[in-house]
């Protein structure tokens, strides 16, 4: 049962079709069951319990992250894995690192935002996580050849209630002063 007093969050660039169903289908391929909930998505602020009392402080924090940023391109390109600190294997950006951590960093400078990592942030696109070795090794190769490249004009605000698909809560446009 969850908590009415928080709301689990998170904020993600979406990644556009036919790219990110492709992704996703093969998530789901390797036997990850996030697929089923998570479409391809390269996050900017993983899940984060927050006050729900918090939320529209939240966006408006979000709008103004959003305002400071102009849209960007991101460019997906090949392969790569955390293994062995952890069993995931990922889609890498080889174009939109910087603007993706200025993004997160700026996200979590909010006073009703806070995150403890685990790991530094390092924006990817998960395409398998948790499976067995064989099936990481299987998505890893297949892969390595792929290649995306496409326009950022926003990034957008979920919510989830502990069970089911992520909701879409808001999205915020780049480079948009709030209230525009």
């Amino acid at each position: 049962m969850s908590d009415p007093l928080t709301t689990r969050i998170g904020v993600a660039i979406d990644i556009p079709e036919p790219w990110g169903e492709q992704l996703t289908r093969r998530r789901a391929d390797a036997g990850d069951p996030q697929a089923a909930y998570t479409p391809a998505h390269v996050t900017l602020l993983g899940p984060t319990e927050v006050r729900t009392e918090a939320l529209p402080r939240i966006e408006k924090h979000l709008a103004a992250v959003a305002a400071t940023q102009a849209p960007f391109t991101i460019h997906l390109r090949g392969t790569g894995t955390f293994r062995p600190i952890t069993e995931v294997v990922f889609v890498t950006l080889a174009v939109g690192i910087s603007e993706c951590e200025l993004l997160a960093e700026a996200i979590v400078s909010g006073d009703d935002v806070h995150r403890d990592l685990r790991f530094p942030y390092h924006p990817h696109v998960t395409v398998a996580q948790d499976v067995p070795a064989a099936a990481l090794d299987a998505v890893f190769d297949d892969l390595a050849g792929f290649s995306a490249k496409f326009p950022v004009s926003s990034f957008t605000l979920f919510s989830h209630g502990g069970e089911g698909p992520w909701r879409r809560r808001r999205d915020y446009p780049l480079g948009v002063a709030p209230g525009v």
